[in-house]
């Protein structure tokens, strides 16, 4: 029985030690933003003018952005800087091969981003959120930044000026394996420089530009989420009713 229970519980531990070990460094859950208007709509500023200089989203329609409550004025007036028009896609003028050569690679598209993400890191928010809050100066990387979630990563901070400079700091430990090996671990992150943001206003802020990033992913979502809900409700009347139909109807054939 005792060995029973272990092997339960193991199998119950397992997705989380997968999530762990995949993500390699620990992430923090996301808040959930998706349904909220006005986070959605800050997440889109943020958006626009932070990550749409480099990513396009090119399976998004500036026009789609009145389903967060935004009309066609305030899109517009907020949203478009280079002589866009309202129902354009989310694209850059950057040509793939100068990208390349800037950044050693692409810049991804961000329109499933959120998505993508999910099925390297279990949640796609979730990677994005720990992401975009644990980058680092590093003056050995081409861009002077590295990232923990992301070693070695090409893609500059972009958002440094809202959340300053920070630095890494390690300790030493022993490896528990082999006492004569020692471990170079991570243990904190430094503010060497402060941001136009505290650390809480930034962690919000972030938190916006991902659900907005998630919402993008599958503008949808929280529309199937609850008429799912309905489906499920109506097939388990119909379930008690065919289950009552079956037995009456067996019943007159005995």
């Amino acid at each position: 029985m005792k060995l029973l229970k272990r092997l339960i519980a193991t199998l119950v531990l397992l997705p989380a030690i997968a999530y762990a070990n995949e993500a390699g460094f620990a992430l923090d859950r996301a808040p959930d933003r998706t349904k909220d208007v006005s986070a959605l709509q800050n997440g889109a500023k943020l958006f626009v003018n932070y990550c749409l200089n480099c990513h396009s989203a090119s399976s998004m329609r500036y026009n789609r952005l009145r389903d967060i409550g935004l009309s066609d004025d305030q899109i517009k007036n907020n949203l478009l800087f280079t002589g866009e028009k309202v129902g354009d896609l989310m694209k850059i003028t950057m040509l793939p091969a100068d990208a390349k050569a800037w950044f050693g690679a692409t810049p991804p598209d961000l329109s499933v981003i959120a998505r993508a993400k999910a099925s390297d890191a279990g949640s796609g928010g979730d990677w994005i959120y720990t992401y975009l809050r644990s980058y680092y100066k590093d003056d050995t990387r081409p861009t002077g930044w590295n990232n923990m979630v992301f070693p070695n990563v090409g893609m500059p901070h972009v958002l440094w000026e809202l959340q300053g400079v920070r630095t890494a700091k390690y300790v030493d430990e022993k490896d528990p394996h082999d006492e004569s090996k020692t471990i170079h671990k991570f243990d904190r992150f430094e503010q060497a420089r402060p941001g136009k943001m505290s650390a809480i206003e930034y962690d919000n802020a972030v938190a916006d530009l991902v659900g907005y990033l998630e919402w993008m992913a599958e503008p949808a979502q929280n529309t199937r989420k609850r008429l799912g809900v309905w489906v499920l409700l109506f097939l388990g009347v119909f379930l008690v009713l065919a289950w009552r139909l079956n037995a009456s109807y067996w019943k007159q054939v005995k």
